[in-house]
């Protein structure tokens, strides 16, 4: 039930929030104590700080652009972020990924949106919590459930998260739009 009220306070705190209001502009709190639930609370703060500053400022030209033949392209690469995104708050929602669910296609907007209102959704949960096993990540199938520890979630999903973080800064560079320098990423604000 715990859960179900922060989910429900995220939805309405978003849905009354503008794109302009997104969440990770700064990572704006210390947690006072280092618990399993604060310290992978404040790692997924630091996927979102990045995330937000790698995709602010994109324009149509970079949404297409890949760096070779064989590699993804800057929008392909935000939009296997979103599934990781995906998998990292249903695991703190104690929800299934479920293949069998289709769903919308998105704009760019709407993707960097989702993603990181799912990161803050998971850190929001995580949070509080000082045991993180029963946050599992399940995988629904015809074949049955796949469980899989919170563990995997670490160097799993939010990993692999930062490392495409890397990956759009990169791809922004090459073509032209390189972030700004205005993030510290050592303290999580922005500087004047």
């Amino acid at each position: 039930m715990k859960h179900f009220v922060v989910l429900i306070c995220c939805i309405l705190t978003l849905s009354s929030m503008g794109q302009d209001k997104l969440p990770y502009y700064e990572i704006t709190e210390n947690y006072e104590e280092y618990t399993a639930g604060t310290v992978t609370a404040r790692m997924l703060d630091g996927l979102g700080f990045r995330f937000y500053w790698a995709t602010e400022g994109i324009t149509e030209k970079e949404l297409s652009y890949k760096a070779s033949e064989e590699g993804r392209t800057y929008i392909e690469t935000v939009s296997h972020i979103l599934g990781l995104s995906r998998i990292v708050v249903n695991s703190a929602l104690k929800q299934p990924n479920d293949n069998a669910i289709q769903y919308p296609e998105l704009s760019y907007v709407e993707m960097r949106a989702e993603i990181l209102n799912n990161v803050k959704t998971a850190s929001d949960i995580l949070k509080t919590e000082t045991d993180l096993n029963e946050f599992n990540i399940v995988f629904k199938s015809e074949k049955g459930d796949r469980v899989i520890p919170f563990w995997n979630n670490i160097n799993g999903p939010i990993e692999d998260a930062v490392w495409h973080c890397g990956q759009l800064v990169v791809l922004r560079r090459a073509a032209g739009n390189p972030m700004l320098s205005k993030p510290s990423f050592f303290n999580g604000k922005v500087r004047n």
